[in-house]
């Protein structure tokens, strides 16, 4: 039974609605150079993936797929191929691209599912980061920090060693990719031009270096992909008709007896922290130098800590309607099958076929897609680690959570103000 918003209210924790008091300010301007920079493939080492390709306007900041296509694929969402001849990819990306809404406010202090970026003062640079020690100073926000650091990774957007010279960069030291970033965007006389506008530090092109490039990215980010005006925000303003019956009585489960706001609290519907969940694994993982074998540890692989093991980061939910497959590695293409798991981990995971899987087939990788599924005791250790207890709910209030979480969506969250620019000044092509 759905108590009313004032009764609910005095019940549990709801959130409060965000204003722009909960967000780093933005500089429009430099919002407006980030968009060329986020879908310019010149920020990657091959020059033909960008940002964008991973978290495209068309697939809710995300791509569409369980496992992305990085460094090497071609095309843009569930329908990008991983590639071809030489060129192909050598690795799917060991997990899901997170999408990016609201990462931009003030409270989000630490990022990716295992939180390897994080707002801290151990390596006096503000950030606790891979880069450790040689992250650029002057970064503002963690916004910045987390926008560059793709450009350093193997199969993302740096490629193999010896196919460029960023990935060659990257092999001696991530500090060495930047400049070489750097030199490749200001060279470009209309980048240059750009950065002479959104910048007060730069008077002529030859300044530009790594850190107007995070910040614009970060600027555009915070900007492009700031979303708070669904259904659920206005009931939380006072509006008790913007929700409909099911989604009032999902928002009764999910603050109630479905227990999902343990977690997924807050204004951001996210606590920040991480749970073991015992997902399907599949893939590559993202092995530590060490690992001896196809695995992914989630949060120890930062923190080293056995306590961390197979915990990842609780998302945010605004727009989740619009960023499957869900979940660390992309196990679960429906917001349905991702609610049954939470509510019965172990039978979910006990049904759970390869084919659920939205992985683009690459027959080269097919050895290594699944084979931690016949890894017994792997299998056994992900298992040992489960934070969740089954919850027994009927079938109309799994619907009736379904219909709440679409109640996160965010009415302009398919028309953001900046979208997809037409075209880059460095003239390669935009994935649209």
């Amino acid at each position: 039974m759905f108590f009313g918003h004032a009764a609910l209210a005095e019940s549990v924790d709801l959130p409060w609605p965000l204003v722009d008091a909960d967000f780093h300010n933005i500089d429009a301007t430099q919002a407006r150079l980030g968009q060329k920079l986020f879908y310019d493939k010149i920020l990657s080492g091959n020059q033909n993936i960008s940002c964008g390709t991973c978290h495209h306007h068309r697939f809710g900041g995300s791509d569409g797929l369980s496992l992305g296509i990085g460094e090497g694929g071609v095309g843009v969402g569930p329908m990008r191929m991983p590639g071809y001849g030489d060129s192909r990819i050598k690795k799917r990306v060991p997990r899901n691209a997170s999408a990016l809404w609201n990462i931009g406010a003030k409270e989000v202090k630490i990022l990716f599912q295992d939180g390897r970026l994080s707002v801290s003062d151990e390596y006096e640079n503000g950030f606790n980061s891979p880069a450790e020690e040689w992250l650029p100073d002057g970064l503002d926000t963690i916004l910045a920090a987390q926008a560059i650091l793709p450009m350093t990774a193997q199969f993302e957007m740096a490629g193999n060693p010896k196919e460029n010279e960023v990935a060659g960069a990257a092999h001696d030291r991530i500090d060495a990719v930047w400049p070489i970033i750097a030199k490749r965007v200001r060279i470009i006389p209309e980048y240059g031009k750009l950065f002479v506008e959104a910048f007060d530090d730069v008077e002529t092109a030859d300044q530009v270096d790594i850190t107007h490039i995070a910040k614009a990215l970060g600027a555009f980010i915070g900007q492009e992909w700031r979303s708070h005006d669904s259904p659920f925000d206005a009931y939380l303003a006072g509006d008790e008709t913007a929700l409909d019956a099911s989604q009032k009585r999902g928002l009764d489960l999910f603050y109630g007896k479905a227990n999902c706001a343990s977690c997924h609290s807050g204004p951001l519907l996210s606590d920040h922290k991480f749970y073991a969940l015992a997902l399907p694994p599949f893939g590559p993982g993202r092995t530590r130098r060490f690992d001896p074998y196809v695995r992914d540890v989630g949060r120890m692989g930062e923190s080293d800590d056995l306590a961390d093991a197979y915990r990842f980061k609780t998302p945010q939910l605004r727009n989740i309607a619009l960023t499957g497959p869900y979940g660390h590695n992309g196990a679960y293409a429906s917001l349905e099958d991702m609610v049954r798991h939470h509510l019965n981990p172990m039978q979910m995971r006990d049904e759970w076929k390869p084919e659920m899987a939205e992985l683009p087939k690459a027959e080269w990788l097919a050895a290594i897609d699944f084979v931690v599924m016949s890894d017994k005791r792997e299998m056994a250790r992900q298992l040992s680690h489960l934070d969740i207890k089954p919850i027994k709910l009927d079938e109309r209030d799994i619907e009736d959570l379904v219909a709440f979480l679409h109640g996160l969506t965010g009415a302009t969250a398919l028309k953001l103000p900046l979208g997809v620019p037409d075209n880059v000044p460095s003239g390669l092509p935009v994935d649209k």
